[in-house]
């Protein structure tokens, strides 16, 4: 793990989670607890419209606080449209310590890695159910709003959990710009870091 990573994950605002939010946390745990002591794969896909932003951060710190942890989890995401990993989101991961590579010019892939060595997540805009995301059974963590509630049934889900953010994108071409994503991206971070915390293995 990079010095810069494991600088921003002891700041990240852990202590400062709401009881309002732990209960939305909560589903989350007990699914990623059950799969576990029954010894069973946990497979998390989370969705959003455009898997542009949310989506993106939660997938990468989710699969950093599974390695954290040592906890076991195929992290995933994806949309019911596809776009891009949109660059400002990409900008913020970076800023947070992880080392990105990038792979292709249209709709662009990226190979983000939380540590010097060890395999990279392929991160790039894709439909939920994209061959990449290769899981008989998931739980569909919703992130976004429009996408919990236009998106009614996912093939291959046997749970469904809302987690929703707002999206940092209202700040985009604003001075406040980088401040907001990197704030996202903090509190997304801070909420699966306490999520992976309460799994007892």
């Amino acid at each position: 793990m990079t010095t810069k990573l494991q600088e921003v994950i002891d700041s990240l605002p852990i202590n400062e989670i709401s009881e309002e939010r732990k209960e939305v946390l909560q589903p989350l745990i007990d699914y990623i607890q059950g799969k576990v002591s029954l010894g069973e794969d946990v497979n998390l896909n989370f969705i959003c419209t455009h898997n542009s932003r949310r989506s993106q951060f939660a997938q990468l710190w989710a699969h950093t606080a599974s390695h954290y942890y040592d906890i076991p989890v195929k992290s995933m995401s994806g949309g019911v449209e596809v776009t891009f990993f949109n660059e400002r989101a990409v900008a913020s991961i970076k800023r947070m310590g992880f080392r990105v590579f990038f792979a292709r010019e249209q709709n662009p892939i990226y190979s983000v890695f939380d540590a010097e060595e060890g395999k990279s997540l392929k991160m790039f805009s894709k439909l939920f159910d994209d061959r990449k995301n290769d899981a008989s059974k998931f739980a569909a963590v919703m992130t976004c709003d429009h996408a919990d509630e236009n998106c009614p049934f996912i093939p291959g889900t046997e749970a469904r959990i809302p987690v929703r953010y707002e999206d940092p994108k209202a700040f985009d071409d604003l001075p406040e710009e980088a401040d907001k994503y990197d704030e996202r991206s903090r509190q997304i971070g801070a909420e699966l870091f306490y999520t992976f915390s309460k799994i007892v293995r």
